[in-house]
């Protein structure tokens, strides 16, 4: 897609928020959507779509800043593309307007997944009496700060670079405040027993295992392996005999060498043999599911059996990701539930989130790449800005 490198994923760059409830029904004509009555309004939408490109624009260095906020027709992106995309200046308008409306699609469901899930979430913490007062924020926003900007002047630079006002900021360091008290709700404590138990049916993954290293020569007939046997033990090379009778395209010219083999790493029989042979003997021929096996064992590395102790640290990070990550879905579906039917949004700006959303068509035929293009979209990109001082934003209503 022409234009579409303007575009990262918001995926990091939107990640915690929340907004107030209200009641009502209905999309007031100034507003794009309408969460039980309390509007998003085109302003609001159409700030944060600028906020959201300048933080995409800004990992490419050089890339203009698209903010297509004007569908179906798209007239405005237009105009920007062909001001700020010199090369684009002669493309005809359905190729631009098509790029836009691309655009759009991808950016304005990231924004308003955003700006929709600020009002689910603040709403629920309204519904369970979830408070914070002006003296909380203040220091949540002051520790934040001070942790992520040395000084006042850099803190004014990424207020600048990203198109984010202060007001922007206090309110993203509320919401996720706010976020925190939900998930805490939501949360199970990492207790010993957890941990033990995780450690207990995950054993594989801390540790090593044990290893061989040994040489095969793998044949279609046991006649053929016996004769492969007769030759090593007569004092021929490895690499001669597994030349001469091997079948195993992928060792029989590395004189059947094969380095830091672990348990179940190979089929059955060659494995059994294998972790049951002795270091430096021949063995075979051993019958498996591909052929006739003759092998040597020429290392055998032990495994190194874990600490519960030492592991301990580990398994905690992990268990309290986990938990964490249950804690929001929780949170997500419970906000949904309530909230998801009253979720109104106009038809150019239909997502997920929205009431009555019916996911576009799929089709099996493959989209051709274009071969014009002079970027290409990213869906899996991770934006720079610091979480804790870029989730929020837009006007909240509260009947």
């Amino acid at each position: 897609m022409r234009i579409s490198r303007t575009l990262a994923a918001l995926g990091a760059f939107f990640v915690l928020a929340v907004a107030l409830a209200g009641c009502g029904s209905g999309i007031p004509g100034d507003s794009v959507a309408s969460v039980a009555g309390n509007p998003i309004t085109t302003q609001a939408f159409n700030h944060w779509m600028y906020i959201a490109a300048k933080g995409n624009a800004s990992q490419s260095p050089g890339a203009p800043v698209i903010v297509p906020t004007d569908p179906p027709g798209f007239s405005g992106c237009i105009k920007q593309v062909r001001a700020q995309i010199p090369s684009l200046a002669k493309t005809p308008n359905k190729v631009i307007k098509s790029d836009c409306a691309q655009l759009f699609q991808s950016l304005s469901g990231q924004v308003l997944d955003f700006l929709i899930k600020s009002y689910w979430y603040q709403a629920e913490a309204y519904r369970l009496h979830i408070n914070l007062t002006k003296a909380q924020v203040q220091a949540a926003f002051d520790k934040d700060r001070k942790a992520q900007f040395p000084t006042q002047a850099s803190f004014q630079t990424f207020l600048t670079s990203t198109g984010q006002t202060l007001q922007d900021i206090y309110f993203r360091v509320r919401v996720n405040e706010l976020f925190k008290k939900l998930l805490a709700r939501n949360s199970k404590k990492v207790t010993p027993a957890a941990i033990s138990a995780y450690f207990n049916s995950h054993q594989s993954q801390f540790g090593t295992p044990p290893t061989r290293n040994l040489r095969i020569v793998r044949t279609n007939s046991q006649a053929q392996a016996q004769a492969a046997k007769s030759a090593l033990d007569s004092g021929q090379s490895w690499q001669t005999v597994a030349k001469r009778y091997s079948v195993d395209t992928a060792t029989k010219n590395s004189g059947g060498l094969l380095t830091g083999v672990t348990q179940g790493e190979e089929e059955k029989a060659l494995n059994d043999a294998a972790f049951a042979a002795p270091l430096n003997k021949i063995e075979g021929p051993v019958h498996g599911t591909f052929g006739w096996y003759v092998l040597e064992v020429t290392k055998i590395t032990k495994g190194t059996t874990p600490s519960l102790a030492k592991e301990t640290p580990l398994i905690r990070q992990l268990l309290t990701s986990q938990y964490q990550s249950q804690a929001q879905t929780a949170t997500d579906k419970k906000a949904k539930k309530l909230y998801g039917s009253q979720t109104l949004c106009r038809s150019a700006y239909q997502m997920a989130d929205c009431a009555g959303y019916k996911p576009p068509k799929t089709t099996s035929t493959p989209t051709p790449t274009p071969t014009t293009s002079t970027g290409t979209a990213s869906s899996t990109g991770t934006a720079s800005t610091p979480t804790t001082t870029t989730s929020g934003g837009g006007s909240k209503k509260k009947k």
